[in-house]
């Protein structure tokens, strides 16, 4: 399905070892579309993988680390995590936080080749 709305994206999503609900939205020849959501009081566990993921959180506030930068962020904005680069973050305040990635290429599933720290 190319056009869904954003209660569609959510329906379906899978747990992760990391206790986030992922919801791979579109797979393409050339990168993966996914909507990810942490539960209040979650980790987005620090990893790596063999892709790179670009990211834009649509809800909620994280301390996101990438690399060696840390920073707080919410709603809007934006994040890029090369191949290889650690990436993780701690989710903040009481609000689910969801946000979209894009990975280039696609993973090969859902946590089979990611590194966690």
């Amino acid at each position: 399905m190319p056009i869904f709305t954003s209660d569609e994206a959510q329906k379906g999503a899978e747990l992760c070892p990391d206790g986030s609900r992922v919801n791979v939205l579109a797979n393409g020849e050339h990168q993966q579309f996914l909507l990810a959501r942490f539960e209040p009081g979650g980790v987005y566990l620090l990893h790596s993988h063999p892709y790179e993921q670009t990211s834009v959180m649509l809800q909620g506030r994280m301390r996101l680390t990438v690399g060696d930068e840390v920073r707080d962020i919410g709603p809007g904005d934006m994040w890029f995590a090369p191949a290889g680069v650690p990436h993780g973050g701690e989710i903040l305040g009481d609000e689910a936080v969801i946000f979209i990635d894009v990975y280039a290429p696609p993973s090969g599933g859902l946590g089979s080749d990611v590194t966690y720290y």
